[in-house]
């Protein structure tokens, strides 16, 4: 899944709060300088003048996109802009009173210093914003990770445009050269990773989230990104002349190259902003019934194998990232070595493990399992942002190892606790390519609405014990 990048006027949403909260601290000091350090919020008069500045503050924010470029301003262009913003706003309220008649009651002394002190504070405000979204970006684990695809002939100019911006959303972690194997180099600083014969391979192993394909790399750059959207990576085209179509289509800019960009769904910030709020506060109260499992199922855990309460594992997320996966321990201590000798009895026809009445359960954790309590553990991955509620199954590392190529579809989103998959009735199903359909389907036709769908269908399916064999 690919975020869409953010065009609209809520772009720079916290330099718009940041702005309010200066215009009303400028309010509140010079109300009190001018009225021996009265405060302003007992005059009801002076707070409809607070709350009409926010108003208006919004209104030029909205039509004159006032945080345009903002993070490329140096510090004069900033002050210019700020000068500006302040008076527009401040030029809106004196409009206000003058429509309403009230002018000559407010003191002309706090509005002269309210709008000085609105321009220092807003500006020196902007500058220390700035300077920690700035260290935030070089600093943020986070990026995407990107490969650019491209010749001997247009790779130097592809890495200049795109690979050397600190600020950018996405990191180039590498380079594959189609035209000659150069594995082993490096071009500007970043490896060449692969050639055109290993290209595939490298991404069925490898973290890869984004691909930038220079148009000039081979005949039919839309074929292949036909390819790698199957595989739930987001492919950049650089447009030099298309003609085929790729579904989900955005047209971006990615240093001076125009290209278009196509995912198996493009979320905008907005979806991705609410869906990360519920699984912050979905985290939460998981946190807390998982407390009061704890105090209930640890002690018979331990009573009837000794070990550890909680079961760790290294599993694979977001298009191959390996993360610490918990659980509550339901199996004896050596489940993981008597796998091996279970795999003739597997129920599961391809890459994944399922068995009714394993021998490695505990007693105990038949019930845990049939009620999903032993998956309670994982809202701490929901709330580090490993998992989210909803999404796909992660998959083991040895699973993950035998993935063929529209396998890793399934690993376009990050993994969740419940999906498609929990509702639809998982003890039934014994294919696991009906898995990565189900979980494809998914991501192909994500929303909030699907996901709050999920998680009312889960909690059906949990308190029934149904589908958890």
């Amino acid at each position: 899944m690919y975020r869409e990048e953010k065009r609209n006027w809520m772009k720079h949403l916290d330099f718009t709060i940041m702005d309010m909260v200066m215009m009303e601290l400028a309010l509140i000091i010079s109300y009190g300088w001018r009225f021996d350090r009265a405060w302003l919020f007992d005059h009801p008069m002076y707070v409809r003048i607070a709350t009409v500045g926010i108003l208006i503050d919004i209104c030029v924010v909205f039509f004159a996109e006032s945080y345009t470029g903002v993070l490329r301003r140096n510090k004069y262009q900033e002050l210019r802009s700020t000068v500006a913003h302040c008076l527009v706003v401040f030029g809106g309220i004196l409009v206000y009173m003058y429509a309403t008649k009230t002018s000559v009651e407010y003191s002309r002394q706090m509005l002269f210093v309210f709008v000085g002190l609105f321009v220092v504070f807003s500006y020196f405000g902007r500058v220390f914003l700035k300077r920690y979204i700035r260290r935030k970006k070089l600093l943020d684990q986070n990026k995407a990770w990107m490969l650019v695809v491209a010749d001997t002939m247009t790779v130097e100019q592809c890495l200049s445009e795109i690979a050397h911006d600190k600020y950018t959303d996405f990191k180039v972690s590498g380079v594959v050269v189609i035209d000659k194997d150069m594995r082993g180099q490096e071009i500007q600083g970043i490896p060449v990773v692969a050639s055109a014969d290993t290209f595939m391979e490298y991404l069925r192993t490898n973290v890869v989230d984004e691909v930038y394909i220079n148009g000039n790399t081979r005949s039919s750059s839309e074929a292949l990104a036909a390819e790698l959207v199957e595989l739930g990576i987001t492919v950049h085209i650089s447009l030099i002349h298309t003609k085929q179509m790729v579904p989900n289509r955005r047209i971006e800019n990615y240093g001076s190259f125009i290209v278009l960009t196509s995912s198996m769904h493009i979320a905008n910030a907005r979806q991705l902003f609410v869906k990360r709020l519920m699984d912050i506060a979905g985290g939460i109260v998981g946190l807390l019934l998982t407390a009061v499992a704890f105090v209930i199922f640890a002690p018979i855990i331990k009573i009837q194998s000794p070990g550890p309460v909680f079961f760790k594992q290294v599993r694979i997320g977001k298009n191959g990232r390996r993360f610490n996966f918990y659980k509550f321990r339901s199996m004896y201590m050596d489940a993981e070595e008597r796998k091996e000798d279970l795999m003739k009895q597997n129920e599961m026809q391809g890459n994944m493990f399922k068995m009714d009445d394993d021998p490695r359960i505990i007693p105990i954790g038949h019930f845990m399992r049939k009620y999903s309590i032993d998956e309670l553990p994982q809202f701490w991955n929901v709330l580090k942002g490993d998992m989210s509620l909803v999404g796909t199954r992660p998959p083991t590392e040895d699973e993950f190892l035998n993935y063929e190529y529209h396998h890793k579809a399934r690993l376009g989103i990050k993994p969740g606790l419940t999906g498609m998959w929990q509702v639809s009735g998982r003890s039934d199903i014994t294919d696991f390519e009906d898995v990565v359909a189900l979980d494809t389907q998914y991501i192909s036709n994500w929303s909030l609405g699907l996901d709050v769908m999920i998680l009312f269908k889960t909690v059906g399916v949990v308190l029934s014990g149904k589908g958890s064999k």
